[in-house]
């Protein structure tokens, strides 16, 4: 059964990315994946301290709720990523927790070991809500993502990015944002 894992980086509870989300892994859900949520805010997690304790064995030696999450991470196929944005990137739960996957990047690309094995064809998409309506307010976040999804051995496949939505709840007057989220959970669970 696919496995989707849907990640929330929103420090904030029912607001405009955990809806977009929720659409997202219910739509994934009832295409048939095995679907689980996971909201950052609930996690400690440390920031990386860049100790190089996984150089030899691409193990994290920071012993917080990264712990849990590592294992999860890496037997999903699908990956939902979805961060407010903040200065034009990702919230700081967001880029704490990809910082935090330098041990992946070191199993990957120091000790060559193969992320996801028996996982092929993994997949990465990103979803994204910013207050401004700036064209420009996604690049610097889709450059980070981008970055973590290839550590992570995902192919950036999709994103979706809702402009001009600040308010909390100003999701559901979006014309389209759930519905977009919801095929777009169900395409990839019917893949």
């Amino acid at each position: 059964m696919l496995k989707v894992l849907g990640i929330l980086g929103s420090p904030r509870y029912g607001g405009n990315s955990d809806m977009l989300l929720d659409s997202a892994l219910e739509g994934a859900k009832e295409g048939g994946a095995e679907v689980e949520k996971i909201r950052l805010c609930d996690l400690k997690i440390s920031p990386c301290i860049e100790c190089h304790g996984c150089d030899e064995t691409g193990e994290c030696i920071v012993e917080d709720d990264m712990q849990i999450l590592y294992p999860k991470i890496v037997a999903s196929d699908r990956l939902f990523l979805a961060s407010p944005i903040f200065f034009m990137n990702v919230s700081a739960q967001t880029k704490a927790m990809i910082d935090r996957c330098q041990c992946i990047w070191v199993r990957r690309y120091v000790l060559k070991q193969t992320i996801g094995k028996g996982r092929e064809h993994r997949k990465g998409f990103f979803l994204a809500v910013g207050g401004s309506k700036n064209p420009e307010k996604f690049m610097g976040a889709e450059k980070t993502i981008r970055a973590f999804f290839a550590t992570l051995d995902f192919t950036y496949e999709k994103d979706l990015l809702i402009a001009g939505v600040d308010e909390m709840g100003g999701i559901i007057k979006h014309p389209s944002a759930l519905d977009d989220a919801r095929n777009l959970g169900r395409e990839i669970a019917s893949v």
